[in-house]
């Protein structure tokens, strides 16, 4: 894993200190995440095997601790890493822990049950809660990075049509539409040249490909066809799409320590949509792997938590994202390799919708 050139520090500049010290500071996060108490150089001496003496190990911690990488919350306590800290234990990650054979086919056999986009997503949030033993969040893929894949239209009576959009995502828009009656023969033929005309294409070029699709019609069935048109851009231009499914906040309890005060500013932040969406951001290109910790999430009220996300979608293109957000005192190197492998195994499932 490259290291962001932001989080470098001109003491770990020599590569043996570099090596040592990133030792000690990765012993040091290990043995905090596992018993949730502060560090002490005994402890490491008695736990790890750094090869050098404890004179040694101290000098180090110090040096740390003066570069701000670990503090010291009590007098008379060990260390505990902090924010920079643990990003630069993330950065200098050489790989993210695998998951075990048993995870994997417990993934595939649970994803691979789901019947629409909506089963995908709630299947995802809960075993992403499952595996992590935090908050899973997913978002929804966006309508603006899709394409359409079939268009129907349904008479339910002669003025009244029911609109179906499908995409290559997995996202059904359905819209009830009532127009002047309009005849069989005619409906069929607009569902023909609309499918012929937007299959295949992004959705933001759907506008420019049917706005003089009516003058096809005979003028008798031009007000239908119009009304048929303006609910499908209506659907294709909206912004409401954008959603976000949550899924193990109750995880939140188990971390009680981990948070200052209360736990209630990060249980208002994930109440909010708006938050959620800002903190996944918008899928673009190739899916990727993104660690955010402490203050790094921009909002005082998730300022003790981390958020670890990946974009998920078809041949590796992602069309949105999905993550984990927990105290920053996290498994990141499990947290990470979940949250990669589920990503992959959606977009997997999404290949096959």
């Amino acid at each position: 894993m490259r290291e962001d050139p932001r989080h470098a520090d001109s003491r770990l500049d020599d590569p043996r200190l570099d090596r040592r010290r990133l030792e000690v500071l990765r012993a040091i996060v290990q043995d905090y995440v596992a018993t949730q108490e502060p560090v002490g150089s005994k402890a490491l001496v008695e736990r790890h095997n750094l090869g050098v003496s404890p004179a040694t190990i101290r000098n180090d911690m110090a040096a740390l601790e003066e570069d701000g990488y670990i503090h010291q919350p009590h007098t008379s306590a060990g260390r505990v890493p902090t924010d920079k800290g643990y990003r630069l234990f993330v950065d200098r990650l050489s790989a993210v822990k695998p998951l075990s054979s048993a995870e994997r086919n417990a993934i595939h056999a649970f994803l691979g049950g789901a019947v629409d986009l909506d089963d995908v997503i709630a299947r995802t949030v809960r075993l992403l809660a499952q595996i992590t033993r935090q908050v899973a969040v997913v978002q929804y893929p966006s309508l603006t990075r899709s394409s359409v894949r079939h268009v129907e239209l349904v008479a339910i009576t002669p003025s009244r049509i029911m609109l179906v959009l499908i995409t290559d995502t997995g996202r059904v828009e359905q819209r009830f539409v009532e127009t002047v009656p309009i005849a069989d023969a005619p409906l069929a033929d607009l569902r023909a040249r609309l499918n012929a005309l937007i299959v295949g294409h992004r959705l933001s070029d759907v506008p420019s490909r049917i706005d003089d699709l009516s003058e096809q019609f005979a003028r008798e069935d031009r007000p239908a066809v119009d009304s048929l048109v303006a609910a499908l851009l209506e659907v294709v231009v909206e912004q409401r799409e954008e959603r976000v499914m949550l899924g193990g906040t109750a995880n939140l309890a188990r971390f009680r320590q981990d948070f200052p005060d209360t736990i209630g500013p990060v249980l208002e932040a994930l109440e909010e949509q708006m938050v959620l969406l800002k903190l996944l951001g918008e899928a673009t290109g190739p899916s990727t792997l993104t660690v955010r910790i402490g203050h790094e999430t921009g909002y005082e009220g998730l300022s003790s938590t981390s958020l670890v996300t990946s974009g998920y979608g078809r041949d590796g293109d992602a069309v949105a994202q999905l993550g984990v957000l927990g105290p920053t005192r996290m498994d990141y190197p499990g947290t990470m390799g979940a949250v990669s492998a589920v990503a992959r195994y959606v977009g997997r499932v999404l290949d096959q919708t």
